[in-house]
């Protein structure tokens, strides 16, 4: 069973939390109908993000043998067999069917089945071929983050800002060539094919070129009028520098000796994760009590 959850990747479905998004900034965090919504959604995303996972890992099986990191994966090392894999895909993909029907059966709307579709369809032309054509590989990371942004407004039919919308692309792009970039400096350009069209200067400009509109995206999503007035106060720009601190803390990770995965940077930062629980804590404050 460890090997399966491996497989299908259960700690990366920490990135599908940004289906609660909506939910949060909306604040119908105790919508107790809504919650259970978005839990659902969560879970369905998450197994749409499975299916991803394991058809990558299909048919990169012959080059993650070759890897320092990735040879440890259950089917590269061979735990898990290539018959059994797509074994796996039919499950998840019979368990996403189920929970679509059941959201589609509460708001009636056709992009709780669309969303996790086109998440699948453009993914597996991820791992077809786009994976290889540089930029178009981070720009398509970057889509998966915004759908689960929209899939969480979709399912509990509420309208996200565009400020946040931006927040998140651009914050997706930091993570995207971060990652690019730390593949390239710990593993070397022969690690993935798409590495060798890149070089380290560029990841490293537009990295932080995203990083910055991230943030001042956040920054206007803090000040909007809009924002305000929903909210019932302007403390929201208090948040701003604690962000800050959040993006400076991953920063340091990946200019340090981490591969420049997220989830990874996140779980093994114990003072990275103190302070984004410390943000969320700050935004609830706002949000719900004062």
């Amino acid at each position: 069973m460890k090997d399966y959850i491996k497989l299908i990747r259960v700690k990366h479905w920490l990135k599908n939390g940004l289906v609660f998004l909506p939910l949060f900034f909306s604040l119908n965090l105790f919508n107790w109908n809504m919650v259970l919504t978005c839990l659902i959604a969560f879970i369905c995303f998450s197994l749409s993000a499975s299916v991803v996972y394991v058809i990558n890992d299909i048919n990169d099986v012959d080059k993650d043998r070759k890897h320092p990191v990735k040879k440890n994966r259950p089917l590269a090392s061979g735990a898990i067999s290539i018959k059994m894999a797509y074994v796996t895909i039919a499950v998840l993909v019979a368990l996403i069917a189920i929970s679509s029907s059941y959201l589609f059966y509460l708001n009636h709307n056709g992009m709780v089945f669309g969303i996790p579709l086109i998440y699948i369809f453009v993914n597996i032309l991820y791992s077809l071929g786009l994976k290889n054509v540089p930029i178009i590989d981070v720009v398509i990371l970057v889509s998966g983050f915004v759908m689960r942004v929209m899939y969480g407004g979709v399912v509990i039919d509420v309208a996200v800002s565009k400020f946040l919308y931006l927040m998140v692309i651009f914050g997706a792009f930091f993570l995207g060539f971060g990652k690019r970039r730390n593949e390239i400096i710990k593993n070397g350009k022969k690690s993935r094919s798409v590495l060798a069209l890149y070089n380290k200067e560029f990841l490293d400009k537009n990295m932080y070129v995203s990083l910055v509109l991230s943030v001042v995206s956040y920054s206007l999503w803090c000040v909007d009028v809009s924002t305000v007035n929903r909210v019932g106060n302007d403390y929201l720009f208090w948040t701003i520098p604690i962000i800050m601190v959040v993006f400076q803390l991953y920063s340091l990770d990946i200019e340090g000796d981490s591969h420049g995965d997220p989830i990874e940077v996140i779980l093994s930062n114990k003072i990275l994760i103190a302070v984004i629980l410390i943000y969320m804590l700050t935004l609830f404050i706002i949000l719900y009590i004062i």
